[in-house]
């Protein structure tokens, strides 16, 4: 419970189902320091409102050591991070399985707007009733002990629906609630969050940028402010436009390249997240999803080359396509599994 709509919503729905719902609150990290966040405050109300059992289970340490250390050292490293995937699949919902049997619960649930669907005896991720607020993409990476206990009560509503049912039962305010955009820990600019980190500061360096050829285009802020993809915000004019192609940290070097040389059909990806392996040695028609708001791609070929990697080949040409972000592949709306892209 995150004091937000669709959690407090959520939390609802599963009483209103006839469920004995346990509250469970995380404090990853404060807003000002050794401060609990508001959030916090407004889901241990609404638990009360509710007249329902909540915790609050302090997770700084392992948040501080497993997203946030590791979004600084992926930029540090040339790559981009995806810390709400690192969050999801790898902190957040395993602290809730152990918190689970901790507090006596059959089930887990959250707020997510994906829905789950159990085939040939395994369980996956699906994609929800909402095509706008859908949150599969966040979530290739839970295993099979976590999602057979798992309950995602918002996958057939939409957003809309949401809202309307927390004002239909007398909270508005929580249904008039803004959304949460961007990362929680690192709301703005991320650059700028860069810069306050001691690890990061002694490595603020001006560097080149330069293209393919290693030709002196300009010069650069640090290579860990600009990210695979990149076009505006490089601060250098050039007479046609272009993006980044390639960080190359250990020489502080940015590569720039046109649209045409940013562009792939192959994909190489580490530590995947498969549901079943059958379903991508012998099914057709996969779809790779490289970026949460495009379209995704038809994938030509899936190779598993062993346990920690997996190559893609696409049918058709992927721009942007950043080390360090996710790849999920998706057929019949089933989330088949995942991983992240080397």
């Amino acid at each position: 419970m995150s004091g937000g709509t669709d959690s407090s919503v959520a939390a609802m729905l599963l009483q209103e189902q006839g469920y004995e719902v346990v509250g469970i609150t995380f404090r990853f990290f404060d807003e000002q320091k050794n401060t609990e966040s508001p959030h916090i405050q407004e889901a241990r109300e609404l638990a009360s409102k509710l007249n329902i059992e909540h915790h609050v289970y302090d997770a700084r340490t392992a948040f501080q050591t497993e997203v946030i250390d590791y979004f600084i050292n992926e930029y540090l490293s040339g790559r981009t991070p995806f810390p709400c995937v690192k969050c999801n699949n790898f902190l957040k919902w395993n602290f809730l399985v152990s918190l689970a049997d901790k507090y006596g619960c059959e089930r887990i649930a959250t707020g997510h707007y994906a829905r789950i669907t159990k085939k040939n005896g395994f369980f996956y991720i699906s994609e929800a009733a909402d095509n706008d607020k859908d949150q599969t993409f966040f979530l290739w990476g839970l295993p099979q002990h976590v999602l057979q206990r798992a309950m995602l009560p918002l996958g057939d509503f939409t957003k809309t629906e949401i809202r309307k049912m927390a004002a239909e039962r007398g909270f508005v305010q929580i249904a008039e609630k803004k959304d949460s955009m961007g990362i929680c820990f690192c709301p703005g600019d991320y650059r700028e969050f860069l810069k306050k980190q001691d690890i990061v500061k002694p490595n603020i360096k001006k560097g080149n940028f330069v293209n393919e050829d290693g030709t002196f285009l300009g010069r650069h802020e640090s290579y860990f402010f600009y990210t695979v993809g990149q076009r505006y915000g490089l601060g250098i004019n050039l007479k046609t436009p272009v993006f980044v192609k390639e960080i190359i940290p250990d020489k502080n070097k940015v590569v720039l390249a046109p649209i045409e040389k940013i562009s792939q059909k192959e994909i190489l990806l580490e530590n995947p997240n498969l549901v079943n392996k059958e379903d991508i040695v012998k099914s057709s028609d996969i779809f790779v999803k490289i970026h949460y708001r495009k379209q995704p791609i038809l994938a030509k070929k899936i190779n598993i080359i062993d346990e920690n990697t997996l190559s893609v080949e696409l049918k058709d040409l992927a721009t942007a396509v950043a080390p360090g972000q996710s790849a999920v592949f998706y057929k019949d709306g089933l989330v088949l599994g995942g991983g992240i892209i080397k």
